[in-house]
C-alpha cells in the first residue's frame, strides 16, 4: 500500500515514514503545496496524509484538487488546530477523517487502515475471495485453508490485484503502486516480473487457480470470472 505524507515539520515527517515503513507501506513524501501537488498529479495512492498548513499554500487545496482529479486514494488530515471549521471543512471537501496534532503513530496507522479497508473491501479485516483468504490486520494468506508465506511484495502485490480484481492493470501502474518512483523502471520491470512469476507459483502450488493472466501489450489482469 502506497502512502504520500504531506508535512513541512522535519522531525514529525521523519517520524511518521519511518513508522508506517515499518508497518509495511511504501511512503512518499512532500514538505509544501507544489511538491505536494505534482505527486498527486503525476502518481496514484492509496492513502493521502496531508498538514493543513504547508508552505506555498494549504492542505485543503490538495484534499480540493484530489476530488477534482476523482482519485480515489483515502485522505487524512492532520492538523495542529483544534479547530471545528477546520475539521468540517476539510470533511466537507471529501476528506476521510482529520487528526488532530499531537496523535499517537499507531493511531495513524489504526485510521489508514480503516480507510483502506472501507475503500478497497468494504470495511472487513478478512478478504475472502474463492480460495484464497487474507488477513488484512495480520497480514496472512491462506489458499484452500493452507497458510502461504509470502515476502512483503508479494503480498502488496496480492493485495493490489485483489482490490483490482477483472481489471487490466498496466505494468507502469503496478510499478508506481509497489516502488518508489524514481526507481529505474527497467530495472523495476524486471523485478516486478520475478515477483508476479514467485507469487503465481506459490499460489498455484496450493491448488489456486492461475488467477493472474498477462495481457500482452498492456499489462496483468486478476480474472475471476
Amino acid at each position: 500500500m502506497k502512502i504520500l505524507i504531506i508535512e513541512d515539520e522535519p522531525s514529525l515527517l521523519d517520524a511518521i515514514k519511518k513508522y508506517l515503513s515499518s508497518e509495511g507501506y511504501l511512503c512518499e513524501t512532500a514538505t509544501d503545496y507544489f511538491s505536494a501537488s505534482e505527486k498527486i498529479m503525476m502518481y496514484g495512492y492509496d492513502c493521502i496524509v496531508v498538514d493543513i498548513t504547508i508552505p506555498n499554500g494549504s492542505g485543503l487545496q490538495i484534499v480540493k484538487e484530489l476530488k477534482e482529479k476523482k482519485s480515489p486514494a483515502g485522505i487524512i488530515i492532520i492538523s495542529a488546530k483544534d479547530s471545528l471549521d477546520d475539521k468540517l471543512k476539510g470533511l466537507q471537501l471529501g476528506s476521510d477523517d482529520y487528526l488532530t496534532k499531537p496523535f499517537h503513530l499507531p493511531e495513524l496507522n489504526a485510521r489508514i487502515q480503516a480507510i483502506l479497508r472501507r475503500k478497497n473491501f468494504d470495511g472487513t479485516d478478512l478478504v475472502v475471495m474463492n480460495e484464497i483468504k487474507v488477513d488484512t490486520t495480520a497480514k496472512r494468506t491462506w489458499v484452500n485453508e493452507k497458510e502461504i508465506t509470502l515476502t512483503q511484495k508479494e503480498y502488496d502485490l496480492l493485495i493490489y490485484f485483489l482490490a483490482n480484481k477483472n481489471r487490466v492493470i498496466s505494468k507502469t501502474a503496478i510499478v508506481e503502486h509497489l516502488w518508489e518512483d524514481n526507481i529505474d523502471q527497467s530495472d523495476t520491470y524486471n523485478f516486478l516480473y520475478t515477483h508476479i512469476k514467485n507469487l503465481r507459483k506459490k499460489m498455484i502450488e496450493c491448488g489456486s487457480a492461475d488467477y493472474i493472466q498477462t495481457i500482452y501489450g498492456m499489462g496483468y489482469n486478476f480474472k475471476t470470472n
